[in-house]
């Protein structure tokens, strides 16, 4: 088994009701120099990352929300995405959870990198560099492909969604 196979991330996947039938989701666009040249098609995520040793894929997904949204989940009840698997091996756990959030004060934890490459110089780039709200099918054209399964998952599980 090779170390990706085994990487294991969670996550949430807020959303808002927007009316008697509309959802929005809440994604998030990773930072750093690499990701600003990327398209914007296919790069989005919903905050998520790494679980620890011992620790439970929805302590996870919450101190991971909280790290890179800087607020806590909304409390109430979550909704149990189940998993997908990304290209690069990694499995992704995910949870819906329902709450509204001001894009505007969101701010992420940093991760520093040397850049430009093979400068040797370390710089600090936020993980994620802005989230915002967007109707599902919108957000699964922006997320990471394996990850649009959560949305329908998610409208899946509220039937008055659409």
């Amino acid at each position: 088994m090779t170390p990706s196979s085994t990487r294991r991330s969670a996550g949430i996947l807020l959303f808002r009701r927007t009316g008697p039938d509309g959802v929005e989701v809440l994604i998030a666009h990773p930072g750093g120099p690499i990701w600003a040249r990327k398209p914007d098609e296919g790069s989005w995520s919903i905050p998520k990352g790494l679980l620890d040793a011992d620790e439970s894929a929805w302590d996870a997904a919450r101190r991971e929300y909280l790290e890179e949204i800087g607020s806590p989940v909304p409390d109430g009840p979550r909704i149990d995405l189940g998993e997908v698997k990304l290209k690069s091996g990694k499995t992704v756990i995910g949870f819906g959870v329902e709450g509204d959030l001001d894009v505007t004060t969101v701010v992420s934890n940093t991760f520093e990198m040397a850049w430009p490459p093979r400068s040797g110089r370390m710089q600090s780039f936020p993980e994620i560099d802005r989230a915002e709200w967007f109707d599902p099918e919108t957000a699964k054209k922006k997320l990471n492909p394996a990850q649009a399964a959560f949305v329908d998952r998610l409208l899946q599980a509220l039937p008055d969604a659409g």
